[in-house]
């Protein structure tokens, strides 16, 4: 018994515990004669997830892709680019959300002239100067999440019923502004991650 314990356990394939999607998506940098821009996308009104958001190339992780596939795919599709025009710098740190996605950030160079985005998808592309965003202190707003709805929750199943302490979870919160752009949310935590990263 315990021997085919054992061999279950072995042939176990490792990951994070739940179900989770996943996406990717892609920091993309654009040199200029004067500086290095980080290029953002305004998301188009007609979208429904988070129409007229800020954020950075990228989508959701089909099944036979690599999270680096997806990056590049999705880059491709939302800017009209080739693939020879992305140069993969590297990769930062994966984020797993509180709300059951997993997101890939890739660092890219792009060697475009210029970008025609897709209109159905990008409003426009924001140009944002990387000395802007290393000397920029953005503001924090610590977002309190855990549990609010508790309609038919069986208390009476657990020790001190409904005046069990459920822990709550933080999530931090950046916002930076740009032109009258705000980028938040994801976004902004991944900005974050990759300049305190090159900063380093």
């Amino acid at each position: 018994m315990i021997d085919d314990i054992r061999k279950k356990i072995k042939n176990n394939k490792l990951g994070i515990l739940g179900e989770y999607k996943e996406a990717s998506v892609m920091i993309l940098l654009e040199e200029t004669n004067e500086d290095i821009n980080v290029i953002f996308e305004v998301r188009a009104k007609s979208l429904r997830s988070q129409p007229g958001d800020i954020c950075f190339p990228g989508g959701k992780k089909e099944r036979e892709e690599s999270p680096k596939e997806t990056a590049i795919r999705e880059t491709i599709e939302e800017l009209n680019l080739k693939e020879n025009e992305i140069e993969i710098i590297g990769e930062l740190k994966k984020f797993v959300t509180p709300y059951g996605l997993i997101l890939y950030p890739f660092v890219g160079r792009i060697n475009a002239s210029h970008i025609n985005p897709h209109k159905n998808e990008v409003e426009k592309v924001l140009r944002v100067p990387l000395k802007y965003l290393l000397n920029y202190n953005p503001k924090l707003y610590n977002l309190k999440i855990g549990p609010i709805d508790k309609t038919g929750f069986p208390f009476e199943l657990i020790n001190g019923g409904e005046n069990y302490k459920f822990r709550e979870g933080v999530l931090k919160e950046y916002f930076y502004i740009f032109n009258g752009y705000t980028i938040w949310g994801y976004t902004a935590m991944i900005l974050k991650e990759f300049l305190e990263v090159i900063s380093d």
